[in-house]
């Protein structure tokens, strides 16, 4: 394929996707993600898309969001390894909420082993992945069809959440960063996920590499309110997500990151060392994180060395 033929096809993938990440485009192209990424800053220098970490999306800074089908064939592997480590947050008789999203889908499946499981989500696709599971109870809120993803929204799912108290919120988004927290695309979907927040007494983020520092319309959980984001491992290239990640948790979200090499597959579930992979949360909450305080902070060193020191320190957990 030429270059030029390269370049319409991907230009022609992020105009129906809004994003695509790297990894992707380089599948369907069928060339390398080097040759990809120097595509990619060629139709960036040209106006007609923005890079992203480990990706592109439309212009403008603000991704529009994409529709089920094209969601569901994005960053696969990579939500498979964040929805293993995500059910293994979950413990039996818990009462939760969950969110609508191809992630979130994900994690639902994984769910349907935990006995005494009282689930509460505006997803028709969550409540598919449950509906046979024994000893898991399943309550839909009320609300109107949002047919692109499936999900219930309006003001009748806001009020079925009203006075509803659970234990964990499992929500996904359209773009995560430090400074804004979680967003999403569209104004039904981020009010419906606020209030979802609001019924919890802790907030997991489900968020794949290509959504760090990804900033769309519509804010639905800030920064200081999520307690555990749950993320695949970035590639080592990728210097800007280990930054945002570095980012979170300064500002005292506790990382958990999925292994390497798509993690855990399939129906296997996460192992213990996985599940301490978790970066403590610091104390006061805005506090540096000591688990990721690279020797470059104290010694003087490049920002060159230390964000490859952060890089690295990702990974070893």
């Amino acid at each position: 394929m030429f270059a030029a033929e390269r370049r319409q096809l991907i230009l022609e993938m992020v105009r129906a996707n809004g994003a695509v990440s790297l990894r992707e485009l380089a599948r369907v192209v069928q060339t390398s993600e080097v040759t990809v990424r120097r595509d990619v800053r060629a139709l960036e220098a040209e106006g007609l898309l923005d890079r992203r970490h480990g990706g592109a999306v439309l212009p403008g800074g603000f991704t529009r969001e994409s529709g089920f089908p094209q969601k569901s064939h994005l960053a696969t592997a990579e939500k498979t390894a964040i929805a293993d480590l995500a059910a293994s947050f979950v413990e039996e008789g818990e009462a939760i909420v969950v969110g609508a999203g191809t992630t979130t889908q994900e994690l639902a499946r994984r769910l349907a082993r935990v006995p005494g499981l009282t689930v509460v989500t505006n997803s028709l696709l969550v409540a598919q992945a449950l509906a046979h599971a024994n000893r898991v109870e399943v309550v839909m809120t009320g609300g109107t069809l949002r047919g692109s993803n499936y999900a219930l929204v309006g003001s009748g799912a806001e009020q079925s959440l009203q006075g509803l108290r659970v234990s964990r919120a499992f929500l996904s988004g359209s773009g995560l960063t430090a400074e804004r927290g979680l967003s999403t695309s569209n104004m039904l979907s981020a009010s419906v996920d606020r209030a979802l927040v609001q019924a919890a007494a802790e907030v997991v983020v489900l968020a794949d590499h290509t959504k760090l520092g990804t900033d769309t319309m519509f804010q639905t959980v800030p920064t200081d309110v999520i307690t555990r984001l749950v993320t695949d491992e970035p590639p080592g290239h990728d210097d800007r997500a280990a930054t945002e990640l570095q980012a979170l948790a300064d500002q005292g979200v506790q990382i958990a990151v999925a292994g390497a090499a798509g993690g855990q597959g399939g129906d296997q579930a996460p192992t213990r060392e996985q599940r301490r992979r978790d970066v403590p949360l610091p104390a006061p909450r805005r506090g540096q994180v000591p688990g990721l305080r690279s020797a470059g902070v104290l010694g003087g060193e490049s920002p060159e060395r230390e964000r490859a020191a952060r890089v690295a320190d990702l990974r070893r957990r």
